[in-house]
């Protein structure tokens, strides 16, 4: 025998065909979920949101990013700069042409690299106004 869960208040609405007060807060509450799950991006493009954040968790690639907002620069500039090995410089960047944050051209046997787009620099740009907020 399955045991109805409803409590009895629930129960003596039903039975009686009233609609009770719990029942109107929750056609209520559906209602409302119903509105904004229909609203919310699909899933898959929040989770590709979340790999794009996350580019922008580690100094380095910020370090980079930032860089890149001033000028193109090849990879033994960066280097340089920030004072890392080439090859170190080489794996941030290849992780962030994954993400289509940066893009590069090449002239001659010389790579340079520069920020994919203006939403790059307006996400930085963004994040910075909000930590120096008071």
């Amino acid at each position: 025998m399955v045991e109805n869960k409803k409590n009895p208040r629930q129960l003596a609405g039903q039975e009686t065909g009233r609609t009770t007060g719990q029942d109107i807060i929750q056609a209520t509450e559906q209602d409302t979920v119903a509105k904004l799950e229909a609203q919310l991006p699909p899933l898959e493009l929040l989770s590709d949101l979340a790999d794009l954040y996350k580019m922008f968790g580690d100094s380095t690639r910020l370090q980079i990013l930032s860089a890149l907002r001033i000028q193109e620069l090849c990879v033994g500039d960066l280097a340089d700069l920030l004072k890392m090995s080439a090859s170190a410089i080489s794996h941030q960047l290849r992780t962030l042409r994954a993400q289509n944050l940066v893009t590069y051209r090449r002239d001659g046997k010389m790579s340079y690299y520069s920020l994919a787009d203006e939403h790059v620099e307006i996400i930085i740009d963004m994040g910075l106004q909000h930590i120096q907020e008071e």
